[in-house]
């Protein structure tokens, strides 16, 4: 009996399609309508009053989070997307020096790739280490062997998103901490489907969001810095919660807040910091240890049926390097994509990659076979 599927009734689409798309919108959790409701029940009854219990939601959702990722308390914040927490932490950075390289693979999400080649701007020079020959997964040797002593920063996902190809985080921070260069990791992919211990990792910064793997909803991405580093940068995207006494006032030069404040910048996402929280709560009760041994079990499953019936997996094959995530492609595959969709099947599709499918510990073995019947019944005109 798998016992995670209990929490099936706590998402109320489950019983209207087979929703395997966990790796771009994760399923909405039921308790969302409450908090929801609560936000704007404090709105209507308390108006500008309600600012006193919903500031300190920022970092109080965000010690919920700290829990899944082997954080410390109040070391994690919450802003809207990951394309601005980017540009806050790289404000903090300085590319005039000798230390001006910024590397990473050619399989980042494009927003990240974007700001970080608008950096070149302030003198940033960028690596694109291109991809392993698999096209799949990230090129290891080259990677390393890139980050030098001119390296500043090595801004890296856990998990690429075309292929759920896992990144060897930990041999990427031994490498960069050697020459002195920080690393900021995108756990977009993998925060609430692979383990993860920012603290044991030891890594600078993580960045990611909350409506993936999470549950969360959209406007809601969040921020780690590493403890000792809280205090030593001064990000320039600063904003009025940036400073030490936001409610002061003040119009001389800021004063930094002394904790994870100083990266807030202006006021928060309220919405969304009340609808990721259900998400992190029931992350939290399963344990993501529980729900990495499901993903690998049916993303195996998958992975079979795929052979099968003939599709090219554009996943890596060994379990332990991939993610919660198969893609799949044969001609025709986009189209296919958008017939599934028609037929309550909800999955996507991504060039140069095919079609992500994602089953989450709310999904069935029954709904994985049923996925592939349902591709090859596509593909044989039916």
């Amino acid at each position: 009996m798998d016992d995670l599927l209990r929490w099936r009734e706590e998402f109320p689409i489950l019983s209207r399609c087979v929703y395997m798309i966990s790796n771009s919108l994760g399923a909405m959790p039921r308790g969302v309508y409450e908090k929801l409701k609560e936000f704007a029940d404090l709105w209507a009854t308390e108006g500008v009053v309600a600012w006193e219990k919903w500031v300190p939601l920022v970092t109080e959702t965000g010690d919920v989070l700290a829990e899944i990722l082997g954080a410390p308390r109040g070391t994690i914040i919450l802003h809207q997307n990951v394309a601005a927490l980017l540009a806050i932490v790289g404000s903090a950075l300085d590319f005039s020096g000798g230390k001006r390289k910024i590397v990473y693979t050619a399989g980042e999400f494009p927003s990240c790739h974007y700001y970080w080649k608008a950096q070149e701007r302030l003198g940033a020079k960028v690596e694109v280490v291109p991809l392993a020959k698999d096209g799949v997964s990230a090129d290891m040797e080259r990677l390393l062997q890139a980050i030098d002593e001119r390296t500043l920063i090595v801004p890296t996902s856990l998990v690429l998103f075309r292929s759920a190809a896992i990144v060897d985080a930990k041999a990427i921070i031994e490498k960069a901490h050697r020459v002195g260069a920080y690393v900021l990791l995108d756990a977009y992919q993998a925060t609430g489907t692979i383990p993860l211990d920012v603290t044991k990792l030891g890594v600078d910064f993580v960045v990611g969001g909350s409506v993936k793997w999470l549950c969360g909803g959209p406007g809601a991405g969040y921020l780690y810095v590493r403890p000792d580093l809280i205090s030593r940068l001064e990000p320039a995207a600063c904003g009025w919660f940036s400073h030490r006494k936001p409610f002061d006032f003040s119009l001389d030069a800021i004063d930094y807040a002394p904790s994870i404040w100083r990266f807030v910048g202006g006021s928060p996402n309220v919405p969304g910091l009340y609808s990721a929280r259900s998400g992190y709560e029931i992350i939290r009760k399963i344990g993501v240890e529980k729900i990495r041994a499901k993903s690998k079990q049916q993303i195996a499953r998958l992975v079979e049926r795929a052979r099968e019936i003939g599709l090219t997996v554009n996943t890596p094959t060994d379990p332990e390097k991939r993610g919660g995530t198969i893609t799949v492609d044969f001609q025709g595959s986009d189209a296919a994509c958008k017939e599934l969709i028609k037929r309550k099947f909800i999955v996507d599709y991504r060039p140069k990659a095919g079609i992500r499918i994602s089953p989450h510990f709310y999904n069935t073995d029954e709904e994985c076979d049923a996925i592939m019947d349902e591709i090859k019944k596509i593909r044989s005109g039916k």
